[in-house]
């Protein structure tokens, strides 16, 4: 049975990677794809773990060459999804969570028909800011920057097909993992999955 795919989207800042982080320690068969991008590396990153970390002339050729399922340039520098990576997992029935910003997750709609998109939002703009801040990772200038940006990615939230609101964390994550379960148990999956069950029980 072939696996589901999931997107999970935010405005930087928002606790989106911590909460899927958890989310895929606590859930079976569920896998987040490792995206590539040409930024430096954060304190604490591992090459191959959080990201797979690209020279900017590779990443280009890899575009050129149709190998990315979707890549976007995101405070100049790009990200982007490697397409045999995903379908890879697919195939094997792994459901995959592609963590990505809103340019690459129209990007993966258009190709995939069956795709969940989930978008989490923060509980107001002075908590985002907060958190911002609190990473110590990041100048102020960059903070500024990604705030000014943050209004224009948190109105795509319209595209997507659920929005969680992340205030309370372990609120947010049962509700992701509750989105998780959901899709588990469409009719479709369900009937691959049990499929000499069904037969047996609807037969005259």
């Amino acid at each position: 049975m072939k696996g589901s795919l999931f997107i999970v989207t935010a405005a930087s800042g928002t606790g989106k990677t911590s909460l899927v982080k958890q989310l895929i320690a606590t859930t079976n068969d569920l896998a987040v794809s490792i995206s590539h991008t040409t930024r430096e590396p954060r304190p604490g990153e591992i090459d191959g773990q959080h990201y797979h970390f690209t020279k900017r002339s590779k990443f280009i050729e890899g575009i050129a060459s149709g190998e990315f399922l979707e890549h976007a340039q995101v405070f100049d520098n790009y990200y982007g999804t490697s397409k045999q990576s995903v379908n890879q997992q697919l195939n094997s029935g792994i459901d995959v969570i592609l963590e990505i910003d809103w340019q690459g997750a129209l990007q993966v709609k258009e190709q995939y028909d069956d795709v969940t998109m989930i978008f989490i939002l923060p509980p107001s703009k002075a908590t985002l800011r907060q958190r911002l801040s609190s990473r110590g990772q990041d100048s102020q200038e960059v903070i500024e920057k990604r705030l000014a940006g943050a209004v224009t990615e948190m109105k795509q939230y319209v595209h997507f097909d659920y929005v969680v609101i992340n205030d309370q964390f372990e609120a947010a994550l049962s509700e992701l993992k509750a989105i998780i379960v959901a899709k588990r148990q469409t009719t479709e999956r369900q009937q691959s999955r049990y499929s000499e069950t069904i037969a047996d029980l609807i037969k005259d």
